[in-house]
């Protein structure tokens, strides 16, 4: 049984574990640009403890974390909340947890008083992409903000909430 809850201190090291592996396994790698490269990743509970930011792990009953994902002012344009770091591991891909916390991350966006959701991601992750386009993400002809991801990450999506 796995449940969803906000990130906590003791989640950094899992979490920064989880994301360096499935970074790892669908070929993202940190010399590259990717968000595993991301000077704060051993530290996201600090990231998501700030105004305006959230984020939700994938938790097992044994308290052992097998992904997550959040949402934070876009660095550039903090008129919009980006979806960030979203990585699960194998055993929990395809049970809706995903989805589950994109919605949480609407749900989020709209009552601290945002109207639209960011993401980049790359075409290696094209099961995510397909999941984005499903849930009404709408590709943009050029990146956001300042991510400092948007040399690696060719797609860019935005959803009106």
């Amino acid at each position: 049984m796995y449940t969803l809850r906000p990130i906590q201190i003791k989640d950094n090291a899992q979490l920064a574990q989880i994301i360096r592996e499935v970074s790892k396994e669908f070929g993202l790698a940190p010399e590259a640009g990717f968000a595993v490269a991301d000077p704060i990743l051993d530290d996201l509970y600090s990231v998501y403890s700030q105004e305006n930011s959230q984020y939700w792990v994938v938790e097992n009953e044994q308290g052992q974390i097998f992904g997550g994902g959040g949402v934070s002012p876009l660095k550039g344009d903090e008129t919009i909340l980006e979806i960030q770091k979203m990585y699960f591991l194998a055993e929990v891909r395809g049970l809706g947890f995903a989805k589950k916390i994109l919605e949480n991350a609407f749900e989020f966006t709209q009552k601290q008083g945002f109207k639209s959701c960011y993401l980049e991601t790359t075409k290696e992750l094209w099961q995510a992409v397909k999941l984005y386009e499903k849930l009404g993400f709408e590709h943009l002809t050029e990146p956001k903000g300042n991510t400092g991801h948007s040399h690696a990450c060719e797609i860019w999506m935005k959803k009106q909430l």
